[in-house]
């Protein structure tokens, strides 16, 4: 891949070109996600398999020891908002969306700032990630002309140009305009080598259910009578042109408890789906169920699996493509595994003894392939955490592996060559320092004598210098700059501190403060305090022209927490704030909160937070349990009613972070932080802004809307706005993104501004 994924509708797992203003959302199950690259084999984030294709390989789980049922709650008078397209529902969101519009427009900057984010979304200059396959670098993108986008393709010699030419695939605008849908694109899948055939995931509206088509980029066209499944949160790979192995809804019984498949199927050109040959089954209670298809020439191998919850997997191998005869791999559940060429590399969530030896959680480690599924356990480290030292990410080129390295905070690489005994080199990558580095392979294996073989590309972005692209490779010391963003703001006379504030437990906890020029720690700064705290999601540097122009540029202080619950400093850093643990990431905010208001860099009446989703959770947790140290609240697609996220569409595939809330002793936990069980009459909070989708089928609107609606029973003033597309982005093209950002740049005005 050229740069950094796209966004893979977490929308925002921080990456390296990520924009604060489109939140961190909950992450959808690891193997759902975007690889890194065409060569990064998905091995590493899939779940589990089993020997049979009937059932997974592990025993049914052991019926729980019998309990006291959680106490009955009171009546919900408010489940009816849980009805997504009711009218009763839809009628109270419009009339809320009115008044909120109402207020929140009457900013005078509002019209300007929506302009100028929306400018700043559509600019050309911007810089068009791409995947690379064969000799096609694919890319999908927006623009002012083009609000639901273009994929397109062109050469490498095409990309290095300043404007390069690009052979248009699909347009999505005049697609929707065609069909008179609104059309939403997601991905797309390409069997590569010298097929034209791609498995193109388009959504309506923007949620995670897509439809699938194949298409033709021979002739830019739907394969008339080709491979089409419909709408449903779907696994489709690649075996060969004339079959794939399809994971979605067949029916009663064919999704997991979390609306995800359990179901695999092996599904040939021409046949009808019902008639397509199971190959596995996960459980009901599985996040989901997976494929992965490994071509690699000399190095073919299949991968089917179960994810029993949101981070542990299950898996087993066949060596060969149709996937018979499946063998178990012996690993930890929670280690995450994959293949490359005649390797295996497992990076650890836990402490792990095996072969004599303990690794550490957090470690990276490499081993034969082959020996490694005969039972050896003989491995190389090629990355060992530290307290300081976290692993972020891995890729390939044809011979080295590149490890992606988060050092208190910051970006930096290496690359890990084999020699020819067996034994492993290290050499560090020089990359920009510090802030937000991330390196990718570009080798194709299946592109003979490649030369792109050792090349791999880097981005580096920080909160004041905007994202550049560079590429590289493991043969040179050398780093050519290939592309770079536009700065957008006069970032003269900012600047960036790490600082560090002590939890209530005596933890540590980074956070960044990026200071507008001339503001002083006098008390008096608007300051907006960012976090997420979930899911081993890491909050890197980031570069943000709609912050820089709405925000620093007129006097406001952004603060970025790195607490606990993501994965700043590795799985421990993420596991201190889990389950019974998860009110540490609400102490940390708080402390961050409270070091802010101790050193002057704000006081409480100009002090705001904000965060989406899990942040959602976060930010509505510590506004119920400190209402008196913040006077802004901005809340995005939010979980925020504890007692019912496990029923509500993808929410029982979280409970590996939250726990059981149908489990006494789980919800005795849960109970004392879920926001809609703790907001209280006659209390004084801030005037919370929250934000949702109606097309969010991740995290149910139900949250954010039941919310709004008990505190304004209680007689609390709340401002609540929900996109009627948009899916878990809150957003479904680059306007309603900027529409979003202007009402909440003016909300933040009016609560912080002085």
């Amino acid at each position: 891949m050229i740069g950094p994924p796209p966004p893979n509708r977490l929308p925002a797992l921080p990456v390296a070109t990520r924009d604060p203003r489109a939140p961190a959302f909950t992450p959808m199950p690891r193997h759902l996600l975007t690889p890194l690259a065409a060569t990064l084999l998905a091995i590493a984030t899939l779940p589990a398999m089993a020997t049979t294709p009937a059932t997974a390989a592990t025993p049914a789980p052991a019926a729980p020891a019998a309990s006291a049922p959680v106490s009955p709650m009171p009546a919900d008078p408010y489940l009816w908002l849980e009805d997504v397209l009711g009218d009763k529902a839809m009628g109270w969101v419009k009339e809320r969306n009115a008044a909120s519009r109402k207020v929140l427009e009457a900013h005078p900057d509002f019209e300007a700032n929506r302009t100028r984010f929306k400018q700043i979304l559509d600019a050309k200059e911007r810089i068009p990630y791409a995947t690379r396959q064969g000799e096609w670098f694919y890319n999908f993108w927006r623009d002012a002309d083009h609000p639901r986008g273009l994929w397109r393709r062109t050469t490498l010699a095409e990309y290095r140009q300043a404007e390069p030419k690009w052979e248009v695939l699909l347009d999505v605008d005049a697609l929707g305009k065609a069909e008179s849908t609104n059309w939403v694109w997601s991905r797309a899948s390409c069997l590569g080598g010298t097929s034209t055939r791609c498995l193109v995931s388009l959504s309506r509206g923007g949620a995670d259910a897509t439809v699938v088509r194949e298409f033709d980029l021979a002739t830019k066209r739907f394969v008339e009578g080709g491979f089409a499944l419909p709408e449903a949160k779907s696994i489709v790979e690649w075996l060969d042109e004339n079959t794939i192995f399809v994971g979605t809804d067949f029916g009663p019984g064919s999704l997991t408890d979390s609306g995800y498949p359990r179901v695999i199927k092996r599904w040939q050109r021409g046949q009808p789906l019902a008639q397509a040959v199971t190959v596995y089954e996960g459980r009901a209670t599985d996040v989901s169920a997976f494929v992965n298809v490994d071509d690699t020439p000399g190095f073919e191998r299949t991968t089917f699996g179960r994810s029993p919850d949101f981070f542990s997997t299950e898996i087993a191998v066949a060596g060969s493509l149709r996937g018979d005869k499946p063998v178990t791999v012996d690993k930890p559940a929670d280690a995450q595994l994959a293949f490359w060429r005649d390797l295996v590399l497992i990076e650890l969530r836990s402490d792990w003894t095996v072969g004599g030896a303990t690794w550490p959680r957090g470690s990276l480690l490499v081993a034969e392939a082959a020996a490694f599924l005969k039972g050896e356990r003989r491995f190389t480290a090629l990355f060992t955490p530290t307290p300081a030292r976290s692993l972020s990410s891995y890729s390939f080129t044809r011979s080295q592996v590149l490890v992606n390295v988060l050092d208190n905070v910051a970006g930096r690489a290496e690359a890990w060559s084999r020699r020819a005994d067996g034994s492993w080199a290290k050499k560090d990558i020089p990359a920009p320092y510090p802030g937000t580095l991330a390196v990718s392979g570009l080798h194709d294996p299946k592109v003979a004598n490649d030369p792109l073989a050792e090349a791999f590309t880097a981005t580096y972005v920080d909160f004041l210098t905007p994202d550049s692209l560079l590429m590289g490779s493991t043969t040179s010391d050398t780093l050519e700059k290939i592309k770079s963003r536009p700065a957008y703001f006069d970032a003269a006379g900012m600047k960036v501190e790490q600082r560090f504030a002590t939890s209530k437990d005596g933890t540590r906890v980074p956070y960044f403060v990026i200071w507008p020029k001339g503001a002083k720690a006098d008390g008096g700064n608007p300051t907006l305090l960012y976090g997420y705290g979930g899911f081993e999601v890491p909050m890197n540097p980031w570069y943000s022209g709609a912050f820089g122009t709405g925000w620093y540029a007129k006097g406001g202080v952004m603060v970025v927490a790195n607490i606990r619950g993501g994965g700043e400093f590795g799985p421990g850093w993420h596991q201190a704030a889990i389950k019974a643990n998860k009110q540490k990431s609400y102490d940390d905010f708080i402390a961050v909160a409270e070091d802010l208001v101790a050193t002057k860099v704000t006081s409480p009446r100009h002090l705001g937070i904000m965060g989406g989703s899990n942040g959602g959770l976060l930010v509505g947790a510590v506004m119920t349990q400190r209402p008196e140290l913040f006077n802004a609240v901005v809340c995005q697609v939010p979980l925020l009613d504890m007692r019912r996220f496990n029923q509500l569409l993808a929410g029982a595939s979280w409970m590996a972070e939250y726990g059981n809330p149908d489990v006494p002793a789980d919800w005795a936990v849960i109970s004392r932080y879920s926001p809609y069980h703790n907001v209280k009459p006659g209390v004084r909070y801030p005037h919370p802004l929250i934000i949702t989708s109606t097309r969010d089928d991740r995290v149910h609107p139900g949250h954010a809307r039941k919310m709004a609606a008990r505190m304004m029973e209680q007689g609390h003033e709340v401002l609540y706005y929900e996109n009627i597309e948009g899916g878990h982005g809150a957003g479904a093209d680059n306007f309603q993104h900027a529409d979003r950002q202007a009402l909440e740049m003016a909300y933040l005005w009016q609560r912080l501004g002085k």
